[in-house]
């Protein structure tokens, strides 16, 4: 038998992962799945990034090695958009870029974390944060705002501080319910970290994904240094580039200096085809953005109204960021007979053919996460089937 390390062992699949799995398993036999547990846009990448990239191959220039954090150019592209977006500015030593943005996490807690070490996670929280923490040898402790709209305060951060607390992860817009936090929110919970030194990480992949007039906020737009802060981003969700793997962490030049020598040995620099892509979705105009933002808009509205009419889905905040929904759905799991989310989920995927992920990934038994990242048409078809579903058990 083979042999597998002990952190092999206790790292739990992706519940993301395994819903999609199995619901391309039954695609493949021919079953109508409609899949709403995938996080990614169903937009293809603008042409001129595309282009870009495609000029990078026939002109011989993605052919080679980058410096181990990214090309110049992109790290300038970066500083370029941050301060057009928050007057904050960036020299690029405070830059690391990364293959996505899942790796400058990983790399940064690596660098970063300690046996024993405690790190401060805000349920629902993303799938990955807990286990990487433990891939690290830190432990998470688990925040369960009591806020209806998910938003975690003061009082609560202090009551699960110990002397062991090294970080903080706040991820604004919020994967999976959506809540955006606004400046002066993100100011004091900073405060507070630098006052207790914690290592506040800002997970803003979401950032340009914000609706219904509610405003961008970034961390970065109320700083003037970058003293116990580190700022995560990239070019996926944003310009609907999540195949071309393009990541990037903001923070002082020691942490990147750490973060530098561990990449080295890791996966060096990101597809250097992807670096100049990444260049031309951050310098171009930003159109495209605003388009693909205007329809998850759309597509958000369009769900939400419908779910908040099933009496036995409750979903009272309207998010203001992402694009998924987390209703909770424990007087669902009582009409059909399960005890569990994930058991729900399952049931919606082999009975309705839609597919979504239970609330247990995130830390939050109870809920399901529906994304609204496909079609409308799609959309349409899933609630359809969602409520012809539950009707059939009332």
């Amino acid at each position: 038998m083979t042999k597998f390390s002990k952190k092999a062992l206790t790292v739990a699949p992706s519940a993301t992962m395994q819903m999609t799995a199995l619901a391309k398993k039954m695609q493949h036999e021919g079953q109508n799945v409609i899949n709403l547990s995938v996080g990614q846009p169903d937009f293809t990448t603008p042409k001129e990034i595309q282009k870009a990239a495609i000029t990078s191959i026939e002109t011989g220039q993605a052919s080679f090695y980058t410096a181990v954090d990214g090309l110049l150019e992109l790290k300038n592209a970066i500083s370029k958009r941050v301060f057009e977006d928050t007057h904050f500015s960036l020299a690029s030593d405070n830059i690391s870029t990364t293959t996505g943005a899942k790796m400058a996490l990983y790399v940064l807690f690596q660098a970063l974390l300690e046996e024993q070490d405690e790190v401060l996670l805000l349920a629902p929280y993303w799938v990955s944060y807990e286990e990487q923490i433990k891939l690290s040898g830190a432990k998470a402790i688990v925040v369960k705002p009591s806020a209806s709209d998910f938003k975690v305060t003061i009082a609560e951060l202090e009551a699960k501080r110990t002397i062991k607390t090294r970080m903080l992860i706040i991820n604004s817009p919020q994967n999976p319910n959506g809540t955006v936090y606004t400046a002066t929110e993100l100011s004091n919970i900073l405060k507070w970290a630098r006052k207790n030194d914690i290592i506040l990480v800002a997970d803003e992949i979401y950032k340009n994904l914000v609706f219904n007039g509610t405003k961008m906020t970034s961390i970065l737009n109320n700083v003037d240094n970058l003293k116990n802060l580190v700022v995560i981003d990239g070019v996926s969700k944003t310009y609907a580039m999540t195949g071309w793997r393009l990541g990037y962490l903001i923070a002082d030049t020691e942490i990147i200096q750490h973060v530098k020598a561990l990449l080295g040995h890791m996966t060096s620099n990101p597809a250097t085809v992807t670096q100049y892509a990444a260049i031309a979705a951050l310098s171009e105009k930003q159109t495209p953005v605003a388009e693909m933002r205007r329809v998850f808009e759309k597509r958000l509205n369009l769900v939400f109204d419908r779910l908040a009419k099933i009496p036995e889905v409750e979903i009272s905040e309207r998010p203001s960021g992402a694009f998924y929904l987390f209703p909770k759905v424990t007087k669902l799991m009582k009409l059909v007979g399960v005890t569990t989310s994930n058991e729900l989920a399952v049931k919606l995927l082999k009975e309705a053919f839609v597919a979504t992920v239970p609330g247990e990934a995130f830390g939050l038994p109870g809920y399901i996460r529906l994304s609204y990242a496909t079609s409308e048409n799609d959309l349409e078809t899933a609630l359809a089937r969602i409520e012809t579903f539950i009707e059939h058990y009332r």
